[in-house]
């Protein structure tokens, strides 16, 4: 099979991942070999290419936001999932036995798989992945359409999740890339008012076209106090910025698994009267079903830019760049 390989050697260079031929893997125990139909690029995809989060092994196959048919069913799985369409996300599977395990906090899991980065990922014609880890997906809706909702959308919900969001509350999304455009529309069905800052004028007229309320520049603060807010952009000025944007009592997600810096802030002005900040770490299955179930409800429809595999490096710098508007999906069978 063809894959996108990232050899360590090849961390943080303006290419770094190699078209090879790999063998086509074997599914184990409790696993299935899906045939990729599709893999959205996040910017998670950016922070292992780039060696922000640690290299785990000497060569990994990137990509977890995978749409994919099952090809073949391993020991203990259902023969019936033979040919089933579904998707795989950043959590590729946890232990089942730590304490947060029992504590229904899967996503916090002590020894967790992520996809992509602890096993190979979706930048290839195959993968293998956890059957009890996969989500049915419809068969009426492109690869190109589902595979951003595998992370952007799944983390997008979450971060809502985390921030505590009500109907009808006033929302700031402070950076609005892959996961802020799809979350729009939940906040929008939610009735809330959103308020989006975020750098560059094409990703605020795409919020304003979208239906954002008000819309600013990067660091720009909202004109009334917020309820809650997500930060997206991997910046600790913004996580701040967001933070001076709250009335009493509100939240802010931080949704980035890495962050530039947590900058030195003014606690009596800015979290004092019980102001709150709160990471987002990965997701959960339910989260996963809930976010693909609702997307479907209420008609989410990506903005996508698609790449074939063979062009997954400008696929990536697209993403860095942020040359694109919505999200960047490569587009394998």
């Amino acid at each position: 099979m063809r894959a996108a390989v990232l050899h360590s050697s090849a961390i943080g260079s303006g290419s770094p991942l190699k078209i090879e031929e790999w063998p086509v893997p074997e599914p184990g125990a409790g696993e299935v070999l899906l045939r990729v139909e599709a893999c959205g690029v996040c910017r998670t995809d950016l922070h292992i290419t780039m060696g922000e989060l640690k290299p785990l092994h000497e060569a990994i196959v990137p990509g977890h936001q995978i749409v994919g048919r099952v090809e073949k069913p391993g020991k203990g799985v259902a023969a019936e999932m033979k040919g089933a369409r579904v998707g795989v996300g950043w959590m590729g599977g946890v232990d089942g036995t730590c304490l947060l395990c029992h504590k229904k906090m899967e996503n916090l899991c002590d020894n967790p798989v992520f996809t992509g980065y602890t096993v190979n990922g979706g930048y290839a014609e195959y993968a293998v992945a956890r059957a009890d880890f996969c989500t049915p997906l419809p068969e009426d809706v492109a690869a190109v359409e589902l595979a951003p909702l595998l992370c952007a959308g799944i983390i997008g919900l979450r971060s809502l999740r985390v921030a505590g969001v009500e109907r009808g509350e006033r929302v700031g999304l402070f950076g609005f890339g892959a996961s802020a455009h799809l979350i729009i529309d939940v906040l929008k069905a939610w009735e809330c008012e959103v308020y989006v800052a975020t750098r560059g004028e094409r990703h605020r007229a795409m919020a304003r076209e979208m239906g954002a309320y008000w819309v600013g520049d990067a660091l720009d603060n909202p004109p009334v106090p917020l309820d809650r807010a997500v930060t997206f952009a991997p910046s600790g000025d913004v996580v701040i910025s967001a933070l001076a944007s709250l009335r009493k009592g509100g939240v802010v997600a931080i949704n980035a698994i890495h962050l530039d810096r947590m900058p030195e802030f003014n606690y009596d002005t800015l979290l004092w009267g019980e102001r709150q900040l709160r990471s987002v770490a990965n997701m959960t299955r339910e989260d996963a079903r809930d976010f693909v179930k609702l997307a479907l409800e209420i008609g989410i429809k990506p903005m996508t830019t698609v790449f074939p595999l063979s062009e997954v490096n400008r696929a990536l710098e697209a993403v860095w760049k942020e040359t694109i508007d919505g999200a960047a999906v490569i587009t394998v069978s």
